[in-house]
This record gives structure tokens, C-alpha cells and sequence, in this order.
């Protein structure tokens, strides 16, 4: 290895959009399926745009009835999550 060569990582590079998306997927879908069992959902959706640096994060929850924990809190819950996790990557980077 020449001196100019390195094996860190530049700190320039910038989170792709694709790493952005599934960063923030993942972290609403965790919290969508930690406050309800996924077997009892009746459906759940996460939505997930990152284009020219602005993050779109849509999240849809239908519980069955008597699920404990509002589906609109949980929904508030897992986008605000998605929009840390993408935070926490763009600060890593």
C-alpha cells in the first residue's frame, strides 16, 4: 500500500438514496410490527421516498379492533422513527 492509499472509508461519501429508504423502512416497519403481532394485523403499509434530499415517509396501520395501542399513534410513532434512523445515518456518514 502507496501512503495516498487508505482503507477508511471517504467521510465524504454521502448515504445513497437506496441505504436512505431501506434505513428508514426498516426502522418504521420495527416499530409497526414491536406494538402489534404481524399474524393480527390486517394490514400495515410503509411508504418510503428520499428524492433530492428530501425524505417522504408514509406509514398506514389497520389493527384489529381491540388492539391496545391506537394505530394512529403507532403510525406518528414509526415515521418519527424512520426520520432518527435516517438522521443517525447521515450523521454516521
Amino acid at each position: 500500500m502507496t501512503p495516498d492509499e487508505t482503507t477508511e472509508p471517504d467521510p465524504t461519501d454521502e448515504p445513497t438514496d437506496r441505504e436512505v429508504v431501506e434505513t428508514a423502512s426498516r426502522a418504521a416497519e420495527g416499530v409497526v410490527l414491536d406494538r402489534y403481532k404481524q399474524s393480527e394485523l390486517h394490514d400495515f403499509d410503509v411508504t418510503v421516498t428520499f428524492v433530492d434530499g428530501v425524505l417522504d415517509v408514509d406509514v398506514y396501520v389497520n389493527p384489529p379492533a381491540e388492539a391496545a395501542a391506537d394505530a394512529d399513534e403507532v403510525a406518528d410513532e414509526a415515521a418519527r422513527a424512520a426520520r432518527d434512523a435516517v438522521d443517525d445515518l447521515f450523521d454516521g456518514a
